[in-house]
């Protein structure tokens, strides 16, 4: 039987493998286990770096935000000030009982009277104290317990170092650990 010509189908030889002079192989194109182990520790090294930054940018911005809504908050205390001529006894009385700070905690509230110099809040909660365990505020305390949602009187002690403050009548707020 003659043999059929090829129609338009060309047959090609299968590939070869390349040769080194020795008469073996190349190896094939990949990654040894060396350079995947040196690319982990790279990755690793990077994340090891890179994580905590991002995540005390997290908390900064967490905090900044906390201070504003701080701010806010004074701001109407202030308003029902003008208003009523004394400080709220809570922060339900002037409206916003049901605030919620950054981590989801009720805002801290403590009206404060001056009574021939010794300052006692008004309800018998404990006034906030500074290192020097002299009261930051004169009319009232405003703060946010922070991200622990922990927080006591004095602000030296551990749980309250995180805590955003209203501090010198309303001159600073900010980070507990700060003033």
């Amino acid at each position: 039987m003659p043999e059929q010509p090829n129609r338009g189908k060309s047959r090609k030889p299968p590939p070869r493998t390349p040769l080194r002079r020795s008469g073996r192989p190349l190896p094939r194109p990949g990654f040894t286990l060396l350079e995947l182990m040196i690319v982990l520790a790279i990755i690793v090294i990077v994340a090891t770096i890179a994580l905590p930054l991002y995540f005390d940018s997290m908390d900064e911005s967490e905090n900044e935000q906390a201070i504003a809504d701080l701010r806010e908050v004074s701001v109407e205390i202030e308003r029902y000030i003008s208003v009523h001529r004394r400080p709220p006894n809570t922060l339900k009385e002037a409206g916003l009982a049901d605030l919620r700070d950054r981590w989801g905690n009720p805002y801290g509230y403590v009206r404060i009277d001056n009574l021939g110099g010794n300052t006692k809040s008004k309800t018998g909660v404990k006034v906030r104290k500074d290192h020097n365990l002299k009261p930051i505020n004169s009319d009232y305390d405003l703060f946010s317990m922070g991200a622990d949602g922990e927080s006591l009187a004095p602000l030296t002690a551990g749980p309250s170092r995180d805590d955003i403050i209203r501090a010198q009548d309303g001159a600073f707020f900010g980070i507990a650990e700060d003033y």
